[in-house]
């Protein structure tokens, strides 16, 4: 069906000479399930639906390049405001695991955060996830455009006492997990809805043997797929592998090749530079930059335990791509944008260090070129037709003199109207047509209420859930 969005009070358009977007006013823009057919005057094909674009705006489809909706949704109320103070603050060691859904909880969570992201403009999605029961069908379903990154690794971190960290890892677990990994993201490459794509994930830089990384960089090569990995995220894990190889995070990936313009790192904070690590070198941006390795900037869950880049402003001005990605709850991408400007502005003690449209560059073309496509988080013709209607009209859109900074900085998703993916609409009037975002809330409270009630069990020192996640407010 060939819908027209007829005369549309504003448009992003992407500018290809500048490689950039640009507002453009009083705009048609006409698709179908093949892509953008045009933007502008004049179009003189068939229509089958004609939308009145007056008090909209139409911009790309948000490109969300980290995410975990099979485990982050079920956190909500636990995880918001903890961390290990001898771990350096960060949540990876002694929480990440105690809260998670079972395998019945997992669907209402996925359906949880990508009804999240529709609603908050997300068209394009890397569901970083260990493999589910049903997952890549259900992800078809959802109406997304969906990057299946499937997680795999050679086995566990943990602690027994809060304060270090220990490893057990298995070659054998790790091949025959990745193995695994492989065969989701082939049933993805060849999934019917022409919207599933994959990513190889080794999952992280410190879970994952020299020989789990070198043949899942072979695997990414052969299917010409990229890759992405979690390093540089934590001051442990900089210490650990400084440990074993004598070199940061980033120069340890170098050596083994993995760095490249198909690789990207999530979440590249901990880089040689960084002053809470005091290492000799000043190597690890500019290599970044040189190899065209891009960066998952997730600011939210990083920000929640006092860490931030140092700084976005600074990643960007050295030539780093950068992506953004919604690494925690809620799912709400817009809010996220937010958030990366704001943290970026205050670590580096400048109000100019970054811009609303190098952030929103960042969550559209940005996160296109992350996952080598050409086609998405733009609007031209030939790309495809993934594409968000905001409302003008609504309160805190206005004034809409710079319509993006409002809706970045003020309104989010509340003026988030309609979404299209590969030309269908998969949002209208901001509710979710593909998922019941209510009945997978209600899932989601059961799961959580099952994970917590072996949350003590799990937990080194066998904590009560409160002494865990203190409430907010006693209870009386």
């Amino acid at each position: 069906m060939t819908t027209r969005i007829r005369n549309a009070d504003i448009v992003i358009a992407y500018d290809g000479a500048a490689d950039d977007h640009v507002y453009r006013r009083n705009l048609d823009v006409v698709f179908d399930a093949s892509g953008i057919l045009h933007l502008g005057d004049g179009f003189t094909g068939e229509v089958a639906r004609e939308i009145d674009g007056k008090g909209f705006m139409v911009m790309p489809g948000l490109v969300d390049i980290h995410s975990h909706p099979s485990s982050e949704p079920g956190n909500k109320g636990m995880t918001d405001e903890v961390g290990t103070p001898k771990l350096y603050n960060s949540s990876l060691y002694e929480f990440l695991w105690l809260f998670r859904a079972d395998a019945e909880g997992i669907p209402h969570l996925n359906h949880v955060a990508w009804s999240e992201l529709l609603m908050s403009g997300t068209t394009t999605l890397v569901d970083v996830s260990f493999p589910s029961e049903g997952w890549v069908d259900r992800a078809a379903a959802s109406g997304l455009r969906m990057v299946m990154a499937p997680m795999y690794r050679n086995g566990r971190w943990f602690t027994r006492n809060g304060y270090t960290v220990e490893y057990e890892l298995d070659d054998a677990a790790g091949r025959k997990a990745m193995e695994d990994a492989f065969k989701v993201i082939d049933a993805a490459l060849a999934h019917e809805s022409g919207r599933l794509s994959g990513m190889a994930c080794p999952a992280q830089i410190d879970t994952c043997t020299e020989e789990l990384f070198r043949a899942s960089i072979a695997a990414a090569s052969e299917r010409n797929i990229p890759i992405q990995t979690h390093a540089a995220q934590s001051i442990s894990e900089f210490h650990e592998m400084v440990r074993r190889s004598g070199l940061s995070p980033v120069q340890w990936l170098d050596s083994i090749g993995f760095l490249g313009p198909n690789a990207s790192i999530a979440h590249a904070i901990f880089l040689d530079d960084h002053p809470w690590v005091r290492w000799p070198t000043r190597t690890d941006l500019a290599r970044l930059a040189e190899t065209g390795t891009s960066v998952a900037h997730c600011p939210t869950v990083f920000g929640r335990r006092g860490v931030t880049l140092r700084d976005l402003g600074r990643y960007l001005k050295a030539g780093v791509n950068i992506g953004i990605g919604t690494d925690t709850f809620p799912h709400n991408m817009l809010e996220e944008l937010r958030h990366a400007g704001v943290f970026a502005r205050i670590t580096g003690e400048n109000h100019a260090v970054v811009t609303t449209g190098q952030v929103f560059r960042a969550a559209t073309l940005g996160g296109a070129k992350l996952l080598g496509r050409d086609d998405i988080g733009r609007l031209a013709k030939g790309a495809q037709a993934d594409l968000v209607m905001i409302d003008l009209t609504h309160p805190m859109m206005r004034p809409t003199r710079d319509p993006l900074k409002s809706l970045v900085n003020a309104a989010a998703d509340r003026a988030v109207a309609h979404v299209f993916v590969q030309g269908r609409q998969v949002v209208a009037d901001g509710k979710v047509l593909t998922m019941d975002y209510q009945a997978a809330s209600d899932g989601m409270e059961q799961a959580q209420r099952r994970a917590l009630a072996k949350a003590s069990s799990l937990d080194w020192a066998g904590r009560s859930v409160d002494e865990l996640a203190p409430p907010s407010l006693r209870w009386a």
